[in-house]
């Protein structure tokens, strides 16, 4: 029988693990992917230390924790569109986006966010394998929502509760109402037009705390591509979003992953938020991430109701 070896993060949060022994073989075993199914939903995240770089490791790994799915915009680039579905590249390159903050360029970066917020079905889960490490910067950083819900002051966190917040795929930075780093400049935008295009484009709905089958709540909002509040595009509903959203920054325990040679990651993407903290824009950095279909997926578009989603 296979084993795997689980520790803490040791990195001062009360989530997540990392994990040791997770080979191919060990896969195999049902035992081994029954534990780690647990693990993924009792921790929200976990580091596998000294895995298999390989994309065939990285998919095994991943469909231990459901059937991988397409992603849902198909100009956002592949590792192999025809072998390796669901299975996208994230990349500096020279059409990259690149932020300053407090006076350092980065490219990359990202602010705290739920992959597929514009969608009405986020994806359950992913795995990501850095396939080019950057030196400088390039940390992946995470953050528990139960754990923020749990801390929130009272009567803020009351607020979001019955929230359903709007977004779309327009990403653009400078079009971002609330929840950007105080000394953020933006230098450079993505030379693509998705985000242009879709200005004006549908949003999904999703719940800003929602409740687990085991029972704990989760906040679970963000600010990128955010617009507005279901019924409400108004100043005040943004005012209302950034109150909840600066509260949830202020009590949020992060764990920021700095990559080693070896690692894959893998979050619930329906509990855990994260951030891409940025690299030197001089440096290459590349990171694969699978699409991992789950049951729990909750949103619907605008012009649905919740009921109607789910038929």
């Amino acid at each position: 029988m296979s084993a795997i070896n689980v520790q803490p993060l040791n990195d001062g949060v009360a989530f997540g693990a990392q994990v040791t022994g997770v080979t191919s073989e060990a896969l195999d075993d049902e035992n081994v992917r029954a534990k780690l199914r647990s693990l993924l939903d009792d921790r929200g995240v976990f580091v596998c230390r000294d895995v298999e770089q390989t994309p065939q490791m990285q998919v095994k790994l991943s469909q231990v924790f459901g059937p991988l799915k397409e992603h849902p915009v198909y100009s956002v680039a592949r590792a192999d569109r025809d072998n390796l579905p669901g299975v996208i590249v994230i990349a500096s390159g020279p059409d990259s986006c690149i932020v300053e903050i407090d006076g350092k360029p980065l490219v990359t970066w990202q602010p705290w966010h739920f992959d597929h917020a514009y969608n009405d079905e986020m994806m359950y889960a992913a795995v990501l394998r850095s396939v080019k490490i950057a030196k400088d910067g390039g940390r992946t950083a995470f953050a528990d929502g139960i754990q923020i819900y749990n801390d929130m002051d009272p009567a803020i966190r009351a607020k979001a509760e019955g929230l359903n917040v709007l977004y779309n795929l327009d990403l653009r930075y400078d079009r971002q109402r609330f929840g950007l780093p105080r000394n953020f400049r933006l230098v450079k935008n993505h030379d693509n037009t998705l985000s242009e295009e879709n200005e004006n484009g549908r949003c999904s709905v999703h719940p800003a705390v929602w409740t687990r089958p085991s029972g704990e709540k989760v906040f679970h909002m963000c600010p990128y591509g955010c617009r507005g509040i279901e019924g409400d595009r108004s100043d005040a509903a943004f005012a209302l979003l950034a109150e909840i959203w600066a509260e949830a920054e202020r009590v949020m325990k992060v764990y920021y992953h700095a990559w080693e040679q070896g690692d894959m990651v893998i979050w619930d993407n329906t509990r855990v938020l994260h951030e891409a903290t940025g690299s030197n824009p001089e440096e290459l950095r590349e990171i694969h991430r699978t699409t991992i279909k789950g049951n729990l997926c909750h949103g619907w578009w605008e012009e649905q109701s919740p009921a109607q989603a789910l038929t």
